[in-house]
């Protein structure tokens, strides 16, 4: 095979590949924040009240902004949170982290940092081990 034919067929191949992924990039994008807490959620919907999210009412940097989350719900056998998703309305991309647990966490609570494009509402969805949904929102404004 001459040189030249090969970076021809690579530079095929690599365009094939960017039209092939394109549209799984916009498809992953349509899906809001919102839109994603309603598809893990369903119908059940989710008591308010017992999942915390603490967020700075004021980030100045939005390259990092502290995000701490503390479920208050016992952490045993048959009656845990067995998963906290963390979302960011405003961003891209939604989906700031999911915490997989267990009982042997003892305790449902994580602290993290993340990047907000803009002000927006975070919103933290605890999954409890029998089915049922907690949540919490807060405003969050970003000056920078």
């Amino acid at each position: 095979m001459q040189r030249r034919e090969f970076l021809k067929n690579m530079s095929v191949m690599a365009s094939l590949a960017l039209i092939a992924v394109s549209p799984l990039k916009t498809l992953a994008a349509e899906l809001g924040a919102e839109e994603q807490i309603s598809k893990i959620v369903g119908s059940k919907g989710a008591k308010t009240g017992v999942a915390s999210l603490v967020a700075p009412a004021i980030a100045e940097n939005g390259q990092v902004v502290p995000l701490k989350v503390e479920v208050n719900h016992p952490m045993e056998e048959g009656n845990y949170v067995k998963a906290i998703h963390l979302y960011a309305a405003g961003n891209p991309t939604p989906k700031i982290i999911t915490v997989n647990l267990t009982p042997a966490n003892g305790k449902a609570y994580f602290s993290t940092r993340t990047k907000l494009a803009k002000s927006q509402d975070v919103f933290v969805v605890a999954e409890l081990s029998d089915g049922s949904f907690l949540k919490d929102t807060k405003n969050v404004k970003v000056t920078i």
